[in-house]
């Protein structure tokens, strides 16, 4: 199962583009830090995360101050043209 919870805050926010079908959609950027344990160690980790949200959910974040923080949840895909994988937004909330 390809599903991804993410906290992290709005590092970046490209210009609001639409797709050729007309469809909303917005490329970002997320940033987080958080402290994990492994292998019995507690270590801080850091991660960027490209993103995209299509839809009514593009309007939504593009209007996110950056900075704010926010739960995401969705999917990752690799993109035709691209070497990593990108965030597929599905849903946020405050966290």
């Amino acid at each position: 199962m390809n599903h991804v919870v993410l906290t992290a805050c709005i590092a970046e926010l490209q210009a609001l583009r639409y797709t050729p079908a007309g469809l909303p959609a917005l490329d970002l950027r997320l940033a987080g830090e958080s402290r994990v344990e492994e292998a019995g160690q507690t270590r801080t980790v850091k991660v960027e995360v490209k993103a995209v949200a299509l839809g009514t959910l593009a309007e939504r974040i593009g209007k996110q101050p950056l900075g704010s923080v926010w739960r995401f949840t969705g999917f990752l895909a690799t993109p035709r043209n691209g070497k990593h994988a990108v965030l597929h937004i599905q849903e946020f909330q405050q966290d």
